[in-house]
């Protein structure tokens, strides 16, 4: 039986009294790439948000690696090996290219590695690298993406949270984040990818649920998604 990284039970998140996702449950394998599409406000980042600590659940069960984290705090689960790649990015506009992948090594177990971290991230994004000395709030959008990307593995997670990695930006653009995705996948990286582009993100995942209104109304294997008329029709812009 494959060994089963994430299990999520019957989750419930809310916003005070504003109930958002009702209950989702989800599971990821360790080594595949799980895509989780839906339309804008859907609570695909809302979900992301409740597993990585960011956001309580209001019911439900979260486990990692075969403990129960659902009440555990956001920095513990970064030390388990659980990164979130937030939506926009987030990254600190004043800050370089250099010291905000560096912060991504903030735990202390990753403060060792850090330098070898740091050189693999570069290995991986050449652009950062030469840009490691500039404000990132000046990066173009691609490499803003990129920074926020590597700042995630910087944690050297195994499972990485990917929250719409193509937000904002042109399609050549797009094409080459999710060059990086698969690559990242390629080096052994779980991987949990909440958007709404979801030409690519069924191109790249071994499984999909689909989401809407706060609920999973759909899911199997990602090959075989593609060719659902309701998936085709809703998501991929066929007409019939």
């Amino acid at each position: 039986m494959a060994d089963i990284l994430l299990q999520v039970e019957n989750l419930d998140a809310a916003y005070g009294a504003v109930q958002v996702v009702w209950g989702v449950s989800l599971r990821v394998e360790q080594g595949k790439v799980v895509s989780l599409i839906g339309p804008n406000g859907a609570g695909k980042t809302t979900t992301l948000k409740v597993l990585a600590g960011l956001l309580p659940a209001k019911n439900g069960r979260i486990c990692f690696r075969g403990q129960d984290v659902t009440n555990e705090a956001s920095h513990k689960r970064v030390e388990r090996k659980l990164s979130l790649i937030p939506e926009e990015r987030q990254l600190w506009p004043r800050m370089t290219v250099e010291e905000n992948l560096v912060m991504g090594a903030y735990p202390a177990r990753l403060r060792p590695k850090a330098r070898e971290n740091l050189d693999r991230i570069y290995e991986m994004f050449p652009r950062l690298k030469e840009r490691r000395g500039q404000a990132a709030g000046t990066l173009s959008g691609g490499e803003q993406q990129m920074c926020a990307i590597g700042r995630g593995l910087m944690a050297d997670p195994m499972l990485l949270l990917l929250d719409e990695p193509s937000l904002g930006l042109a399609p050549m653009l797009v094409e080459e984040v999710f060059q990086y995705v698969r690559r990242i996948a390629a080096q052994g990286v779980t991987i949990l990818l909440a958007g709404q582009n979801a030409n690519y993100a069924l191109q790249v995942s071994d499984y999909c649920y689909v989401m809407e209104t706060g609920r999973i109304a759909l899911e199997g294997p990602s090959a075989e998604l593609v060719t659902n008329d309701h998936v085709r029709c809703a998501y991929l812009g066929a007409t019939s």
